[in-house]
């Protein structure tokens, strides 16, 4: 995982790290990803480079056609940080043709260190502060919902004394970092005693957060799956102790909550916008249960212009929906308004952000932007 060329190094050893090194040659590099473990499934990397201070890097990660989602390639920038504060873009070209298909990463480094992620990593550490800060706060339980196959917490944060059942879920796919930086600017507004939409929220809610669903697959730097190379989002319909402990822990509170409302908070690969997908298809749909989840799509599209409703994920036929995944049968089992936010790898095609694309800032932002859409949607539900 560690190589070194002359002053020129490179390694992945560390908290969701991944990359494979498989030449250097002066401040050139020929790279691959590892599969996430027992599971086919790639696409995630976080390496580090060290040793090339005003040096251009090549960078050429190679086999990515047979990558997960190898339409997430064309047009997407991987994330560059010297400080790993502040995470920008780097020149990336791809060429389905070269070596298996080649994402060529260029970079010039004014510093000796320099990191390189398919998106901002949240590492967690930083998870571990979050829940920490989060713990403290007037109004916020903590609870441990259950165990990951490697024994790291399933973490809960539990807020407010209202009514109206609310779950927001994150990671279930561990390279989609995106959703913990939503889920922090989340966090931020349902705790800052002067929002008002976290007041207003805490006062008509009981808000039930999980930032991380997936601990083991962050920390292992997969893309899709836990420790036992499962997709969490395909586990939902029969979560087991041996391969999904983390969904049957997360289901099995919801089972004694009961859910109203349900967002479960993603990244995709290959379409460059913030959209939600809904529960279209369930067997018990009902025209006033799918109303619920179309008007809030309508609010959030009228809040924010980081959202919009033209791309997204086709619905499925009535009751052809795959209750296997997290919001579908939420949607079925509860009667809930259920959703999953979905923000983009890439850039965002209706806003564009030369310097950063979309990123750690905008995720903080919109997840405050989602609540305020929660706010202003349960005010018509009353009425």
């Amino acid at each position: 995982m560690t190589a070194t060329s002359n002053s020129i190094a490179i390694t992945a050893a560390f908290d969701s790290g991944n990359i494979e090194v498989l030449s250097i040659t002066g401040a050139s590099a020929r790279l691959a990803i590892r599969k996430d473990k027992d599971s086919d499934f790639y696409q995630w990397f976080h390496f580090r480079v060290s040793g090339a201070a005003g040096q251009e890097l090549t960078l050429a990660i190679t086999g990515l056609a047979g990558a997960a989602y190898p339409q997430g390639w064309p047009d997407y920038r991987a994330c560059v940080s010297e400080d790993r504060e502040y995470w920008g873009r780097a020149d990336t070209t791809w060429d389905s043709t070269t070596d298996g298909g080649t994402l060529t990463i260029r970079y010039t480094p004014a510093s000796d260190i320099v990191w390189f992620a398919y998106f901002a990593p949240y590492s967690m550490e930083r998870h571990h502060d979050l829940i920490a800060d989060t713990a403290t706060c007037e109004g916020v339980s903590h609870r441990t919902l259950g165990w990951s196959i490697d024994g790291q917490p399933i973490d809960c944060l539990d807020m407010g004394d209202g009514d109206v059942e609310v779950w927001l879920y994150a990671r279930q796919h561990p390279g989609e970092s995106m959703a913990e930086w939503w889920m922090e600017g989340a966090l931020q507004c349902l705790t800052d005693p002067s929002d008002p939409v976290g007041r207003l929220l805490r006062s008509k809610c009981r808000i039930h957060l999980v930032p991380n669903c997936n601990p083991d697959g962050s920390c292992r730097g997969h893309l899709r799956t836990n420790a036992r190379g499962v997709n969490l989002n395909r586990e939902w319909h029969e979560p087991s102790a041996e391969n999904s402990p983390e969904v049957l822990a997360i289901r099995n509170a919801m089972d004694e909550t009961g859910v109203d409302f349900a967002m479960d908070v993603h990244g995709d690969e290959a379409i460059p916008a913030v959209f939600l997908a809904g529960f279209e298809g369930i067997p018990s749909w009902t025209d006033a249960q799918g109303e619920k989840f179309y008007r809030y799509q309508q609010i959030l599209a009228r809040r924010t212009p980081d959202f919009q409703t033209g791309l997204g994920y086709p619905k499925s036929a009535p009751g052809r929906a795959n209750l296997s995944m997290s919001t579908n049968q939420v949607a079925e089992r509860f009667g809930a308004c259920s959703m999953t936010l979905e923000m983009p790898f890439k850039d965002n095609r209706d806003l564009p952000d030369p310097e950063q694309g979309w990123s750690p800032e905008r995720s903080a932002t919109l997840g405050r932007e989602c609540l305020a859409a929660l706010a202003e949607w349960l005010g018509g539900n009353e009425g």
